[in-house]
């Protein structure tokens, strides 16, 4: 981790992807459509050194049962209360629609219908992730979805972890497949002799598994792009200098791509975070995956409060940590941030796993424009408009006008038709 000024950060900050992963990543996708289970076969030999048989790809709901009183009973009862929380939450942000009279005889209104199936992508590999099973499936079910399946990477044993069974079992996903990497997304876009397409893909994944949902996009919705994590911390007027390297090295141990910034206004405060961060990362378990995040992180020092806010709207990070003296007000004044996290004792791992916000979230500037992931993105609204011949009346005439206007004279007349020609009508009256 290196400490920088404000004038340098923007060299550090920015993310691209590089063409060869794209070529690289389409060409993966262009297998699964023309093969289909026998490549999903094939690259989990090739990515994940297990070798299955088509037959192997979905694993048993018994197994879900199974692996759920298997676990140790600590984990079962903290995924079963950060379940009741996650649940919880989501119950409180689903839409609810209306009905509302445009001029009498006329109303209009919405009805929100939950996506009938939906493909969750749970990162698996260096780490099982148990949390996002609870993140993705539980908002998909009380949003009323009939068919979700979790898609996971095996383990060298050819098993998904029971964590991850488990917690499939507990948010009640309908079906779970031995299936991970890009081909785990163009399996869900485009289906299999095994597989049904869904609608719509969830999930966090790495830069492979980001960037096969973008490129299936035209086929099939996507959440957002939410890939390696990262963490912005902002401080200004605090001391506890560990506190905060546990923080960034929190999120740094993801992914070798996971990107870390502090930024604070106190450049001693800068250093002594830059130096337990590299020396607790060259000493830890990951420090594989540690010595190439650490080394792309940097503590930036700025000289104002509104230099920082400046730096955060800019960076639009995927969480965002404000601790010490004015937490409140740069929330107040920030605009670009997946998820928050305010004060000193809201470190991001309580929304990583347990306080019912999501850890799904907008990565690589995306939070300037997506939100994080909730019941709402597992729904779509119809919206319906019910007329007598009154009502048409007192609003025919602004269609008709408006209508003729752009030149289409048969919606004009389709409007017409209903009314006759001698009846008088109205130009938005009410």
């Amino acid at each position: 981790m290196k400490v920088i000024g404000y004038g340098e950060y923007r060299h550090i900050t920015s993310q691209s992807i590089p063409k060869e992963t794209i070529d690289y990543v389409s060409s993966i996708i262009s297998r699964v459509k023309a093969e289909g289970d026998s490549a999903l076969v094939e690259l989990t030999e090739r990515f994940d050194k297990v070798k299955l048989s088509p037959a192997d790809l979905r694993v048993e709901w018994g197994e879900l049962r199974r692996a759920y009183n298997a676990i140790p009973s600590a984990l079962r009862d903290a995924l079963r209360n950060s379940a009741g929380r996650i649940r919880d939450f989501q119950e409180l942000q689903k839409p609810e629609g209306f009905t509302t009279t445009i001029v009498p005889g006329a109303s209009a209104g919405v009805v929100f219908d939950p996506i009938q199936s939906v493909g969750v992508y749970v990162p698996g590999g260096s780490a099982a992730y148990p949390s996002t099973v609870l993140m993705t499936v539980i908002p998909a079910k009380v949003a009323g979805v009939d068919r979700c399946a979790v898609f996971t990477p095996p383990g060298r044993d050819g098993k998904v972890p029971d964590a991850i069974l488990a917690a499939a079992y507990l948010a009640e996903a309908d079906e779970v497949y031995r299936v991970g990497g890009a081909q785990a997304i163009a399996a869900m876009a485009y289906g299999t002799e095994r597989i049904k397409r869904v609608e719509k893909i969830f999930g966090p994944g790495n830069i492979y598994v980001t960037v096969a949902k973008m490129l299936v996009a035209l086929d099939v919705a996507v959440d957002m792009p939410a890939g390696p994590s990262e963490l912005l911390v902002y401080t200004e007027g605090f001391d506890k200098p560990e506190w905060l390297a546990y923080d960034i090295l929190a999120q740094a141990e993801h992914d070798q791509r996971s990107r870390a910034i502090l930024v604070t206004t106190d450049r001693d405060l800068a250093e002594r975070v830059a130096e337990v961060v590299n020396k607790e990362g060259r000493e830890s378990p990951r420090r594989e995956i540690l010595e190439k995040s650490v080394g792309e992180a940097a503590a930036i020092v700025v000289c104002t409060r509104e230099e920082g806010v400046r730096v955060i709207n800019e960076v639009a990070p995927e969480h965002l940590e404000l601790v010490g003296e004015g937490a409140e007000e740069v929330f107040r004044l920030v605009r670009n941030a997946g998820a928050v996290f305010i004060g000193e004792y809201s470190p991001v791992p309580l929304g990583d796993y347990t306080a019912g916000t999501n850890h799904v979230l907008p990565t690589m500037g995306w939070a300037r424009r997506a939100s994080p992931l909730s019941v709402r993105d597992f729904m779509r609204a119809r919206e319906f408009l019910r007329c007598t011949r009154d009502g048409l009346i007192r609003i025919a005439g602004d269609a008709e006008i408006i209508a003729t206007s752009e030149g289409l004279l048969n919606h004009a007349r389709a409007v017409r038709a209903r009314i006759g020609t001698e009846e008088k009508h109205g130009c938005g009256g009410g």
